[in-house]
């Protein structure tokens, strides 16, 4: 048996279903997916961070006696180049649109071998009673309890006597050489998983009171190892699951396997409303480029839309304020934010982000009430009363007293600030976003 092990998004050696599950000659590889990067800003700190963890990666898997190629082309050129010495390949399975389509073309090429290896559950294997898949995060949820009576899940380890295919492993394809260029990362991603992991379970009582306040620093830090496989979601919830604080961020954990099913089940989600609502939406580009540039006139959503320009990070919060703002107060499709989303966030995962904004949107199976419209002034006064994260993006605003963030064009009241007039008036835009609903409900 020619194995090649095709790493992706599981760029780890310990609980990497590829590396348990080889045997015989092993042909271990990574691919810099031409299709993929000639698409990102050659800025595109992702990149960075991929590229050291796959160097990083080589270095783990000499260790063990391994090795590992890095391509920079298109998936299909490389197997054709390889399919006459190797019987199949072993590589871990993602399910948004692109994914599926390259699998199915390099399955023409090589048999593919896949695994569940970046999720607790195969959405494949799990139903509800009917025998249909679930639509709702509740009995979803409550159908993994058994998981929580496990209290560990069983991990798998690297497969022994495994024999390294013959190979010219030194060449290693430079960021410049792929039109890229390093980029500085924000240094929690220079910390090993582990480590963070460790940081976190230590202010783990912390979580619960403070997660959602936008200036604390209350998060796992964790999102983009879990996206790239840097840390499994066993792993993960294996090192938090002893601790009797840890419901609310496996909670997280479990969403996040939630929405990865919904994708599964509902792959026309990707791209249509999974409710059949057709809302007419607005869709003004001025208004959009407001949004993205954070130049809405309203404090909280604009610190939170250009610290995610600056930092590619936005707290899990402040996600839903903006993009409820943009989809109902300024009635702009999800998809468009989903989009931008896509180009910006460092933790980008097609399954979390699509849910994400068609919960926001009340486009989804299990989404928020059209009518439920946060209202961002709100949400700043209870979530950031000091305006301590506004002013540490917005430093305009900076020697303003925070009250004047949480009312309605307070702000611009102050003559003497540079600062962009509201686009929309709060009252007027929910009002506006209630009845589009109500008329795309009433819509046969």
């Amino acid at each position: 048996m020619k194995q090649i092990l095709w790493f992706r998004r599981d760029l780890r050696i310990e609980d990497n279903a590829i590396l348990a599950h080889a045997q015989g000659e092993v042909f271990p590889l990574f691919i810099f997916d031409q299709n993929i990067l000639e698409k990102l800003d050659a800025k595109d700190k992702r990149v960075t961070f991929i590229y050291q963890s796959v160097l990083n990666l080589k270095k783990e898997l000499q260790k063990i006696g391994l090795n590992l190629a890095i391509f920079y082309d298109k998936p299909e050129a490389v197997f054709q180049r390889l399919k006459e010495k190797f019987d199949e390949i072993l590589c871990s399975i993602d399910h948004d649109n692109y994914a599926k389509v390259r699998d199915k073309n390099i399955e023409k090429i090589i048999p593919l071998k896949r695994f569940n290896d970046a999720f607790l559950i195969d959405p494949q294997e799990h139903l509800n009673k009917s025998h249909l898949p679930y639509k709702v995060f509740t009995p979803f949820y409550n159908s993994l309890f058994y998981l929580w009576e496990s209290h560990k899940i069983k991990t798998l380890s690297p497969a022994n006597n495994l024999q390294l295919h013959d190979f010219n492993y030194e060449h290693v394809p430079s960021l410049e050489a792929m039109g890229l260029k390093k980029q500085i990362l924000p240094e929690f991603l220079e910390q090993k998983a582990e480590v963070l992991l460790e940081k976190f379970t230590s202010k783990l009582t912390a979580y619960q009171k403070e997660r959602d306040f936008f200036s604390l620093d209350a998060s796992t830090k964790l999102s983009v190892h879990l996206r790239f496989g840097l840390l499994s979601a066993k792993q993960f919830f294996n090192a938090l699951r002893p601790y009797q604080a840890s419901e609310a961020v496996i909670r997280q954990l479990f969403f996040r396997e939630f929405y990865n099913y919904l994708l599964y089940h509902f792959p026309h989600s990707q791209f249509e409303n999974q409710k059949p609502l057709k809302i007419k939406f607005l869709n003004n580009q001025e208004d959009f480029k407001k949004w993205c540039q954070g130049e809405t006139g309203v404090p909280i959503v604009d610190a939170g839309m250009r610290h995610l320009n600056q930092t590619g990070l936005m707290h899990n919060r402040l996600r839903m304020v903006v993009s409820s703002y943009l989809t109902k107060n300024l009635l702009i499709d999800w998809r468009w934010g989903e989009a931008y989303f896509a180009k910006k966030l460092l933790d980008y995962e097609a399954s979390s982000n699509i849910a994400s904004w068609q919960w926001a949107s009340s486009t989804g199976s299990d989404s928020v009430p059209y009518f439920r419209i946060f209202n961002p002034y709100l949400q700043s006064e209870k979530f950031d009363k000091e305006g301590i994260f506004i002013k540490s993006v917005l430093t305009e605003l900076s020697q303003l007293d925070p009250k004047l963030f949480h009312k309605e064009n307070g702000v611009q009241s102050n003559l003497f600030i540079n600062y962009p007039s509201q686009i929309v008036s709060i009252k007027m835009s929910r009002l506006r976003a209630i009845e589009a609903f109500k008329q795309a409900k009433s819509k046969p």
